[in-house]
């Protein structure tokens, strides 16, 4: 039986390094490509024609969520699987509507890496126990206030959008939110311009309200 052809994005080398030798280990499994950029991976993708990508959310230039929009739109066949560190709810959600197969946090073990690989080979969804227990909870609150979630997702916000609009509704200033998240903070203001724009909002304070609201935040 052929093995299943993994491609990698992931921008720290030590992860990557591991995640290869890991996937490599197994017989039913083998890495084809790995880079550290999603750039870098569009490039790369139609010569090698990965079965399935292994994508860290988080990644410079391009954010993984834009990339597993870009492959699920030119490359359909290929299957892609977020693996990040990130949880919250609007990381899961834009990479499922964006046509992620599934999303995997990073402190998984081997054997549940692998059978993630394996199961979306084989067309299914697969998500590990803490993203399952997200999407349920959502889904939960969402048939009891339907209203709420449609409005927060009609308004199609990018993660780093989302990210920046969290944490100005937790009361971070600008500055903190450039120091935490490795950007100018000329950069955040800009964010917040975009932010503010798409949902037609004029004020911090309305962020805010609108965080609440929509759930992006918890009173």
């Amino acid at each position: 039986m052929d093995k299943i052809r993994v491609a990698l994005v992931e921008d720290h080398q030590l992860v990557r390094d591991g995640m290869r030798s890991l996937l490599n280990s197994s017989n039913t499994i083998e890495v084809v490509a790995e880079t550290d950029c999603a750039k870098k991976m569009l490039d790369l993708v139609g010569t090698v024609k990965p079965d399935v990508m292994l994508v860290d959310i988080s990644l410079p230039e391009m954010s993984g969520v834009e990339l597993v929009r870009l492959i699920s739109t030119q490359y359909p066949n290929i299957r892609v699987i977020i693996l990040s560190m990130h949880t919250e709810q609007e990381y899961i959600f834009s990479s499922l509507r964006n046509g992620a197969k599934g999303y995997l946090h990073k402190s998984i073990s081997r054997e549940e890496l692998i059978e993630a690989i394996e199961q979306v080979h084989q067309g299914n969804e697969y998500f590990s126990k803490e993203v399952s227990g997200i999407i349920l909870k959502n889904y939960l609150r969402h048939i009891k206030n339907p209203e709420r979630e449609e409005e927060y997702e009609d308004k199609k916000l990018t993660p780093r959008e989302l990210e920046i609009l969290k944490m100005v509704a937790q009361g971070y200033s600008n500055q903190l939110i450039a120091d935490k998240l490795f950007i100018s903070v000329r950069t955040v203001e800009s964010h917040k311009n975009h932010i503010m724009q798409k949902l037609e909002l004029t004020t911090t304070v309305d962020l805010v309200k609108y965080a609440i609201k929509c759930g992006i935040i918890d009173l």
